[in-house]
C-alpha cells in the first residue's frame, strides 16, 4: 500500500502569527514565564520592568531625572516619565507593531537596553487593559488597547502637561492565574534602577528611592555585616565596580550591562572572576587557588556596550563577546585591562585592604585543606549514588538549559517521606520538575561547619543534585520547593532545611531559589463541583457557595492527596511561598534565635506567638 506523506501536510497548515496572538500563544518567548507573582523573574515584574527600561533610556539620554510608578490594590499598575514623550503620530505603532522603536540607530540609543522594539508591544499584548499617553510640546495623545487590540484610538489634544509618557496596565488575569505583586520585589528592581542611575529619582506608591554613591550602595545594602576593610569602588569610561570581603564562605555577584540586571551572569562577570584571580595573584605575587582567591568575595560589575547582545528577551544573561559590533575590544579584555590597572593601583595606595584581602585568601586555602579529604570522599559516594540515585527522581530540563523556553520551570521538591514523595512523583511534570525525597527529619546544621555537608549523606547527595557545592552558577532548577505536611512535624523540617540553606548556601535563599509549597487543607465538594482551600477563610467560603452540607476532608499529611489531585496543586495554579531575606535580616541572628539554645528571649517570643488551633468537627 502507498502512502502519501505529504497528504496532512499542505499550503493551509502554513500559518503567520501576527500582533497581538504570536505575543499570547507564546508568552515563554517575551516575557521568560508567566507565573503568579511569588517569584521575583515571574512575568508581571517583567511587564513593569519593560515599561521602566524605557523611562530609564530617556533619562540616560539626558530627559527626564524622576520616574513614578503606582500599583494600586487592583493591581493596576501606572509608570509616568518625564522624558521627551513619544512622537504623538507614532504613538499606535510602538505600542502594537513589533520591531518599532527609535533605539534601532546607534546614534540615538547609544547604550540602551531594549534594542529590539519588542517589549512594550509584549506589555500590551499579554495586558487585560492597556493605555499609553504621550505629553510633547503643549499636546497630548493616547491610544486604549485590551489583550493588544485596539478599543480607543483619541485624538490629539492640547495640555498644560509636562512632557513624558504615561503608561498604565493591568496584566491579564487569564494568563496571569491568581497573580499577586509583592512590594519586596517591585522595591528590588527599582533599587537597581537607581544603584545604575545616580541622580534618577523613582517614586513607588509615594515612597522615593534615590542613590548618592551607585555601586557602592548597592554592595553595602547587600552586605548582611560588616566587611573585612572598606569596600573599593572603582570607576571609568563603560564600567563600575564595587569590591568587598564579608565573612560567610560565598561568593556574591551584581552584574549589569546597560542599566540591565543579569542574573545569571554572562560574558561580563566570568571576565571579572578571571580579572580579579590574575590581578591579586600577580599583586602578591603567589599562585594562590582560584577559589580561596574569591572566597567571600562580595562584588558589583556593570558596564556599557553598544549593542549588548543577551542569551533570551528576559536578558538575565550577557552573551556578548565584543564590546561593540565589528569592535576588535572583547569584553574580556575591556575588563581585565581595567581590573588590571585600576585595582593593582588601589592595592598599592591602600596596604591596609591588600593585608586583609591577603589574610582572608590563606584563611580560606586552611579550611580548604581541611576539609579537602572529607570532600573527597563525599565526591566518590556522590558519584556512585548519581549512577542510580534513589533520592532523586530528575526532569528531563533543567535551569542550565537557558536555550530551552521552559528552563525557569524547571522544579526540584524536597520531600519527607515515601508516600508523599510517591503522589508529587507520579503527579509531576517530567520536563521541568524532580523529587528529592528525604528518609526523615534532615539534621539541625546550626551551628556545624561545612564538613557536615559532606559527612551526612543525604545533605551531600542533596548538594550534587542541585550542583551548587562551590556556588550557585550551575544550579540545576530555577525553583528549590521545600514540600512538607502542614503540621507541627512538616514546620520543624521546613525550618531545618531553611537552616541549611542559609547556614551553607545563603545564595540560593538571595537570588529567589528557596520556596514553600502551599497545599490545601480542606477538600469541599458535592456530587457537582469541588474545591480545595488553603485557609478556613476559603474553606468557609466554598461552603456558602455549595451550601446543602457539602462534603468537607480535612488533609493532614501530602500522602494524603491521591497523584490526580496533586497534580492540580503542582501545576499552573501552583501556590509558592518565597522564602526572603532583607537587607535587615543578619543571618547568623537570625539562626542563633531560632534554632540556637533555647534562651528566655526565644521563650517569650513563642509564648508572644502562641496560636491554639481548636479541633472543631466538620
Amino acid at each position: 500500500m502507498n502512502v502519501d506523506l505529504n497528504a496532512d501536510y499542505q499550503d493551509d497548515d502554513i500559518k503567520t502569527l501576527e500582533f497581538p496572538e504570536n505575543i499570547r500563544r507564546r508568552p515563554g518567548m517575551y516575557i521568560g514565564k508567566l507565573g503568579d507573582g511569588s517569584a521575583p523573574d515571574d512575568g508581571m515584574y517583567i511587564l513593569v520592568k519593560e515599561v521602566i527600561d524605557n523611562s530609564v533610556d530617556e533619562y540616560m539620554m539626558g530627559h527626564g531625572k524622576h520616574i513614578e510608578l503606582d500599583i494600586d490594590e487592583d493591581r493596576v499598575i501606572s509608570i509616568r516619565d518625564y522624558g521627551r514623550g513619544i512622537p504623538l503620530g507614532t504613538l499606535y505603532d510602538v505600542s502594537s507593531k513589533l520591531h518599532t522603536g527609535a533605539k534601532f540607530e546607534t546614534g540615538a540609543f547609544k547604550k540602551s537596553v531594549g534594542l529590539n522594539g519588542v517589549g512594550i508591544k509584549a506589555v500590551n499584548a499579554l495586558s487585560d487593559n492597556f493605555h499609553i499617553q504621550s505629553f510633547r510640546g503643549g499636546r497630548t495623545k493616547s491610544v486604549v488597547f485590551s489583550q493588544g487590540l485596539l478599543v480607543e484610538d483619541e485624538p490629539e489634544t492640547d495640555s498644560d502637561q509636562p512632557n513624558g509618557t504615561l503608561i498604565r496596565f493591568l496584566p491579564d488575569e487569564t494568563l496571569f492565574s491568581h497573580f499577586q505583586i509583592l512590594p519586596e520585589y517591585v522595591e528590588k528592581l527599582l533599587k537597581n534602577y537607581i544603584y545604575l542611575n545616580t541622580g534618577l529619582t523613582l517614586v513607588y506608591n509615594g515612597v522615593k528611592y534615590v542613590s548618592r554613591n551607585g555601586l557602592l550602595d548597592l554592595l553595602l545594602d547587600n552586605m548582611n555585616s560588616p566587611g573585612i576593610y572598606a569596600p573599593i569602588h572603582l570607576k571609568g569610561e563603560d564600567i563600575e565596580l564595587a569590591i568587598c570581603h564579608g565573612n560567610e564562605n560565598r561568593e556574591e555577584y551584581f552584574s549589569f550591562a546597560n542599566g540591565q540586571f543579569t542574573p545569571q551572569g554572562g560574558t561580563h562577570q566570568q571576565a571579572f572572576r578571571e580579572a580579579y584571580v590574575r590581578t591579586v595573584r600577580d599583586f602578591f605575587r603567589k599562585d594562590y587557588d582560584a577559589a580561596d582567591i574569591r572566597a567571600s568575595i562580595i562584588a558589583v560589575i556593570s558596564i556599557r556596550l553598544q549593542e549588548p547582545m543577551f542569551e533570551s528577551q528576559t536578558k538575565t544573561k550577557l552573551g556578548s563577546k565584543e564590546m561593540a559590533p565589528d569592535s576588535d575590544v572583547t569584553v574580556n579584555r575591556f575588563i581585565g585591562d581595567f581590573v588590571k590597572k585600576e585595582l593593582d593601583n588601589y592595592l598599592h595606595r591602600h596596604p591596609e585592604t591588600a593585608e586583609a584581602i591577603r589574610q582572608k585568601i590563606e584563611e580560606a586555602e586552611k579550611e580548604r585543606k581541611a576539609i579537602s579529604s572529607i570532600r573527597k570522599q563525599a565526591k566518590e559516594r556522590a558519584k556512585k549514588a548519581n549512577l542510580h540515585n534513589p533520592k532523586l527522581r530528575d526532569c528531563r530540563v533543567h535551569f542550565t538549559d537557558n536555550k530551552n523556553e521552559k528552563f525557569l520551570e524547571t522544579t526540584l521538591f524536597i520531600t519527607e517521606g515515601d508516600s508523599a514523595s510517591g503522589s508529587i512523583t507520579k503527579s509531576r511534570n517530567v520536563n521541568t520538575q524532580a523529587v528529592f525525597s528525604l528518609r526523615g527529619k534532615p539534621l539541625n546544621t546550626f551551628g556545624k561547619t561545612k564538613s557536615v555537608v559532606y559527612e551526612n549523606e543525604e545533605f551531600n547527595l542533596l548538594q550534587a543534585a542541585l550542583d551548587i557545592e562551590d556556588d550557585i552558577e550551575n544550579l540545576r532548577y530555577n525553583r528549590v520547593v521545600i514540600a512538607t505536611d502542614a503540621d507541627v512535624d512538616g514546620m520543624h523540617i521546613r525550618l531545618l532545611l531553611t537552616t541549611f540553606f542559609l547556614q551553607f548556601f545563603p545564595d540560593l535563599v538571595r537570588k529567589g531559589h528557596l520556596y514553600i509549597l502551599q497545599t490545601p487543607l480542606f477538600r469541599v465538594r458535592n456530587k457537582k463541583n469541588t474545591h480545595y482551600c488553603y485557609s478556613e477563610e476559603e474553606k468557609t467560603k466554598a461552603i456558602k457557595k455549595l451550601g446543602d452540607k457539602p462534603e468537607i476532608t480535612r488533609f493532614k499529611g501530602l500522602g494524603e492527596i491521591s497523584p490526580d489531585e496533586f497534580a492540580a496543586f503542582i501545576g499552573e495554579n501552583i501556590r509558592l511561598d518565597p522564602v526572603n531575606l532583607n537587607k535587615t535580616d543578619m543571618i547568623q541572628e537570625l539562626l542563633t534565635f531560632y534554632m540556637g539554645k533555647n534562651t528566655p528571649d526565644r521563650q517569650n517570643f513563642v509564648i508572644s506567638n502562641l496560636r491554639v488551633e481548636e479541633d472543631v468537627k466538620l
